[in-house]
């Protein structure tokens, strides 16, 4: 890590870290989220924050002052603003710094990361939390920009690789799993719990499936409605649940609910009176929607997330001979990022530097001017000016395209270019 500020963590728990017991308990919704960043933005030493939260992960990307810093405070608020305790995160957690959390979204917003290798979904939650952190004005130049770039690098690593060929999400995975359970899916009942972009992306799947009989239930029933009309299918309240399960032969739910709304009561009621056909439940959410003890019911087949994980790492052969030209792509785009960044947080200490030369050229033309006429004066104010941009101009666009953070502070301690309180953490939050 170098010396000056500002600096770049990114702190998380995903599925390779941590088990789904885990990970729902760190699970931010937007409203999470946004009480996040609002902690995180309210701390003096912060300049920049954005979280990511999907069914496999919950990653706060920080910049700030200082590194350790930046680390402890993405730290604190995801403690502070989920139900996960701050040991559990400490058993559960990865920290990443720099250019490795550059490299880190990269790769996530590309799928290398996901559950599903080469997915897709993952591309468009990164987008959206780049959003909602713009919203909240915590989205300053430094993450706008590892932002945009990690959007462009996750498609880029889609059309120059096959990382993505075959299944490319959780959901088709799970319809995957729906076909194995029941080859005559169409003439299965299918309860979708939830009516957002997984159900939606879940149902059209088993729509080109096959699947015919579909029922969508969700808490309000205007958005069931509206999923419901784009698959075909028929809608109901969430409160029908108990209703409609012992007429459903799989039921797939992906709400955002805090706590379990499929629970073994219903479940055990549902298949009192139908013992000779099973009911397979497929749970995508986390926090999990289905009562993990719902699996111990004669009867009822329970996936959840962490089981699609063990389901579909048998598939994923042809990808993986993707891996190694879709992590030369990531090199790059690291590469890129460093010079990018190197140009952001030079670019005040060059502007510094031309000011620092600009006040002294004045100084000394004004104490020389007092003895020449105003030909004279005008002769040398432009000798001087011309002067100081040639001397300038070599070593600022050596600065601008190699330079390091280590060279900008070097040039800023050996002009005595003054900097403001905080460095160039206020600076960055001002240009936000």
């Amino acid at each position: 890590m170098s010396s000056g500020g500002p600096h770049l963590a990114a702190v998380g728990l995903s599925h390779r870290t941590a088990p789904v017991a885990q990970r729902e308990k760190a699970a931010l919704d937007a409203d999470g989220m946004r009480a996040l960043l609002r902690r995180l933005m309210r701390d003096p030493r912060v300049a920049e924050a954005a979280a990511v939260s999907t069914c496999n992960r919950t990653e706060v990307y920080v910049v700030a002052e200082a590194a350790e810093h930046a680390r402890s405070a993405a730290g604190d608020a995801l403690v502070a603003c989920s139900r996960i305790s701050a040991p559990e995160l400490a058993c559960a957690h990865y920290a990443l710094y720099e250019e490795a959390a550059a490299g880190h979204l990269f790769r996530l917003t590309g799928g290398l990361d996901s559950m599903v290798l080469g997915e897709s979904e993952v591309q468009g939650q990164v987008k959206a939390a780049a959003s909602l952190a713009a919203e909240e004005g915590a989205l300053g130049p430094m993450l706008d920009g590892l932002f945009r770039q990690a959007i462009a690098a996750g498609g880029r690593l889609r059309r120059e690789t096959r990382i993505s060929d075959g299944p490319m999400s959780v959901s088709s995975v799970a319809v995957d799993i729906a076909r194995r359970a029941f080859p005559d899916l169409a003439s299965r009942r299918v309860l979708l719990v939830g009516a957002g972009r997984m159900a939606e992306s879940t149902g059209m799947a088993l729509r080109r499936r096959g699947a015919g009989d579909l029922v969508v239930l969700n808490r309000t029933l205007s958005a069931a409605r509206a999923l419901a009309s784009c698959l075909g299918a028929r809608a109901a309240e969430l409160g029908s649940l108990a209703e409609e399960l012992p007429g459903a032969d799989m039921v797939v739910c992906s709400t955002d609910a805090p706590h379990p709304i499929v629970t073994r009561a219903h479940v055990a009621a549902a298949l009192s009176a139908r013992a000779d056909r099973p009911l397979v439940l497929i749970d995508l959410a986390v926090p999990r929607d289905v009562e993990p003890a719902v699996a111990g019911v004669p009867g009822a087949i329970l996936y959840d997330i962490d089981d699609l994980d063990r389901n579909i790492k048998a598939s994923l052969d042809g990808r993986r001979r993707e891996l190694a030209s879709a992590e030369a792509i990531v090199a790059e785009e690291v590469v890129r990022f460093r010079g990018w960044r190197n140009g952001l947080a030079v670019a005040p200490v060059v502007d510094a530097l031309y000011s620092h030369a600009e006040e002294l050229r004045r100084a000394e033309l004004a104490r020389a001017g007092r003895a020449l006429d105003g030909a004279q004066r005008e002769l040398l104010d432009a000798f001087s000016r011309s002067l100081v941009t040639k001397l300038l101009h070599d070593p600022a666009s050596r600065l601008r395209g190699r330079g390091s953070l280590r060279h900008a502070e070097a040039i800023r301690e050996l002009f005595g270019l003054e900097s403001e309180p905080g460095g160039q953490v206020v600076e960055l939050r001002a240009a936000s």
